[in-house]
């Protein structure tokens, strides 16, 4: 279930690449792509949680599912903005970005 979540991760990370590459234009963001963001990020960290409490995996998919969560805040930090018509600032958007992208690395060497 760990490697199902990794490739929802990806998915997510996509949209959240070309999000990111739209704020940093000073363009609009699509709402849709960061509903989808979103909403996939958020299975990914349940199917993720899923995986550490039922299976029998390693400490660094417990410590990728927590550093996922501090990235997860940020996103709703991130859409709080984004409900209030408020410009996001850059450096938690690359904030967030990196803390996810720690998070999937972390995840993968606990795939591995």
């Amino acid at each position: 279930m760990e490697v199902v979540a990794a490739v929802v991760f990806a998915a997510a990370a996509l949209g959240g690449l070309f999000l990111a590459y739209q704020h940093f234009q000073g363009r609009p963001l699509p709402v849709p792509v960061a509903v989808i963001h979103g909403i996939a990020a958020a299975a990914a960290l349940i199917l993720l949680a899923i995986a550490v409490f039922t299976d029998d995996l390693d400490g660094a998919a417990t410590v990728a599912l927590v550093i996922f969560v501090v990235a997860a805040l940020g996103g709703f930090y991130l859409a709080s903005f984004h409900m209030r018509e408020d410009r996001r600032p850059s450096a938690l958007v690359a904030g967030h970005g990196l803390i996810a992208v720690v998070a999937f690395v972390t995840l993968l060497v606990a795939i591995a």
